[in-house]
């Protein structure tokens, strides 16, 4: 293993999301490190690649962290990544898992694209195994919370037919894992969570505490 960050307790991985790259997750990093987090970011072709592709990737990536707990802080499709790496791959370290935006149970905006041929090339080798909803549980103890948006601001409206509460992306029904796990819903719009101030502060509270700080819409 690297002696990078050997000197750390615990460190935070990003994962950023479809289309992006880990610049994109640069506010975050910042925000982390600020509130006494060391972080780390990682990066990976989105549409070029599978989910299952990316993910040994990032496994192959975190074997290189020598630091006894590791978080990961992802959003949306990075969220994906994160659940296959730590389903696939025998990588015990503890640390917590936040997802923002996350569809965990499918993009409905992914598979419309995907169904039509002059646009299923936006979605790439991330539907399969991936955003259609096809993906391995969550390993047993692992502590997985997610941060929805309910402000409708995105290209999954230009398509139609989000159902219910949305960020412009992802559907609140979409980020929804259940009542085993923390979930906390905030006036964010899908790419707005990655600047913003607020979503940090929920972040920092979250893998420091294991909980969201007051007053939130939770469930």
């Amino acid at each position: 293993m690297s002696s990078t960050a050997s000197r750390y307790s615990e460190i935070v991985v990003l994962v950023h999301g479809l289309y992006l790259h880990s610049l994109a997750m640069l506010p975050m990093y910042r925000w982390m490190r600020a509130c006494g987090l060391p972080a780390r970011q990682f990066t990976y072709p989105s549409l070029t690649s599978s989910v299952p592709e990316n993910a040994a990737r990032l496994a192959r990536f975190v074997q290189e962290i020598d630091t006894p707990t590791v978080h990961f802080l992802c959003h949306s499709l990075g969220g994906l990544v994160v659940r296959t790496m730590l389903a696939h791959w025998s990588w015990q370290r503890p640390g917590r898992v936040l997802a923002l935006g996350t569809p965990h149970l499918g993009s409905c905006v992914a598979r419309r694209l995907a169904a039509n041929r002059a646009l299923a090339w936006a979605i790439g080798k991330s539907l399969r195994h991936g955003l259609d909803g096809d993906l391995p549980p969550w390993p047993e103890g692992r502590e997985v919370a997610t941060i929805a948006g309910n402000r409708s601001i995105g290209a999954g409206r230009i398509l139609g037919g989000l159902p219910g509460p949305n960020d412009g992306v992802v559907a609140l029904a979409e980020t929804d894992l259940g009542p085993r796990y923390r979930r906390v819903i905030l006036p964010e719009a899908h790419s707005s969570m990655l600047i913003s101030p607020r979503v940090a502060r929920y972040a920092c509270a979250y893998f420091k505490t294991g909980r969201f700080p007051e007053p939130a819409t939770r469930e």
